[in-house]
């Protein structure tokens, strides 16, 4: 059955994305040229051989995704994983899920605006910081509050730079290798592997190579913006990943070739300058990080647009004020207000540092991977009783445990500040919760009937 619309105002969303706006705004969530900011730590545990922990990384997180197309398929509503855990498993558990992966959703906007600070600072040192922050944050609330076929369009550009700037990096790569840089040929099976690969290096580099990909779950909060969502959604959700994995393996073996030890390297955990420069000379340097720039915008559009609809779909329950969350703008039939709050957390980018804000980023991710897996399995392996034959329960258990035990994996690589800051906010919605559900007598309010 479909929810009731407790929408204040404004009607409902309008249904106007089809598949290639979602995966688009999908990527620059991801953002294609993250693979360069993660090279150099992860060669150093690989011993060279990122190319392969990628494939792993990919591989891990396609179970996952699988689960989201699963669940998707069931419930074709706007909430990711809040909705799903909500529908598959308990109310009372939906919301915790939803409320801790709403602290990584409101921070990652702001986070976008810190690095948009700190690169064009560094380009522009005599302007004050703070007009970066407020211009950044100004952009990207006008663009999401016009239209989401505005982001859309906006971040198919912005998507398109970034392909483009890859497509000259990966040819000046080549030109290099066959003129005697690093492995001397551009086609070797060196960046994958050797004699002296690992495979436990190669899981110990991948379990920082998932955090690449989170995000590519997020355009489930555009299901009820999408035609036809149960079908378009689960594609979507899957060649997001698909098609990120395959630019990070593509791009990391040119990268890994030309460099296949990090010796040439002053601080291998920021390597990306040193990488553009020793591959294209000092203008390509600054385009190249210029670019850096264009990944903030594409990135906050697309965690702001989701975040949103997360607090457009929690008012539309009445889990956090409706009178507040769940309008809509009459004209532009998307969440204005919304979105203005949005903008304003990512507006303390001015006060804050780089550090701070994303030692808190990730938690709530993890959280919502984690019982998106749950709810495949108790949803549809043993609330719906398929569990009869090999598809059923390769689909409906195995597949999904095998994603559970990989985000179980990652729990384990999350540093301390995350899980301090990450476990005080889901305790805080707890205490919000048994106050919103009189001590957990009743279900938390929802606007989705069974």
């Amino acid at each position: 059955m479909q929810p009731e619309q407790n929408t204040i105002g404004g009607g409902q969303m309008r249904k106007s994305l089809r598949l290639w706006h979602v995966v688009i705004i999908g990527l620059a969530y991801l953002t294609p040229m993250t693979v360069f900011d993660t090279f150099g730590i992860v060669s150093g545990i690989t011993a060279g051989h990122v190319p392969s922990a990628y494939i792993l990384a990919l591989l891990g997180v396609l179970f996952t995704a699988v689960s989201y197309g699963t669940l998707v398929r069931r419930f074709p509503q706007s909430g990711s994983a809040y909705t799903y855990t909500q529908r598959a498993i308990n109310p009372h558990v939906g919301f915790l899920v939803g409320w801790s992966s709403l602290l990584d959703y409101l921070l990652l906007p702001m986070v976008n605006a810190l690095l948009a600070k700190l690169y064009l600072s560094a380009m522009f040192p005599e302007v004050p910081q703070w007009i970066w922050v407020a211009g950044f944050v100004t952009l990207i609330s006008l663009v999401n509050m016009r239209s989401i076929n505005l982001v859309a369009h906006f971040n198919a550009l912005f998507v398109a730079v970034q392909v483009a700037i890859i497509a000259v990096f990966i040819y000046l790569c080549v030109r290099g290798l066959d003129h005697g840089e690093g492995l001397g040929t551009a086609w070797s099976l060196s960046p994958f592997a050797d004699a002296q690969t690992q495979f436990s290096a190669l899981a110990a580099g991948a379990t920082i190579l998932c955090f690449s990909f989170l995000g590519f779950d997020a355009v489930t909060c555009l299901s009820e913006e999408t035609r036809d969502p149960a079908k378009t959604i689960p594609r979507a959700i899957f060649l997001t990943a698909l098609i990120g994995g395959l630019v990070f393996i593509l791009v990391s073996y040119f990268i890994q070739a030309y460099f296949p030890t990090m010796q040439r390297f002053h601080d291998q955990e920021a390597a990306l300058p040193e990488i553009a420069l020793y591959v294209g000379g000092k203008l390509f340097q600054s385009v190249f990080i210029a670019c850096t720039v264009i990944n903030t915008i594409a990135s906050g559009l697309a965690s702001q647009t989701s975040v949103s609809r997360l607090l457009y779909v929690m008012g539309r329950d009445g889990v956090i004020p409706s009178k507040v969350f769940a309008r809509l703008h009459a004209r532009y039939k998307t969440p204005v207000v919304n979105i203005a709050v949005v903008g304003l957390v990512a507006m303390s980018a001015i006060f804050f540092d780089l550090v701070t804000a994303t030692s808190v980023i990730n938690f709530g991710a993890l959280v919502a991977f984690s019982f998106v897996n749950l709810s495949v399995i108790n949803h549809c392996y043993l609330r719906e009783k398929r569990n009869k034959g090999v598809a059923n329960t390769l689909k409906y258990l195995v597949l999904p445990t095998i994603g559970f035990c990989i985000i179980v994996s990652l729990w384990l690589d999350l540093n301390e500040h995350s899980l301090l800051f990450g476990g005080a906010w889901a305790l805080l919605g707890l205490l919000y919760l048994g106050w919103l559900t009189k001590a957990f007598r009743v279900a938390p309010p929802n606007c989705i009937a069974e």
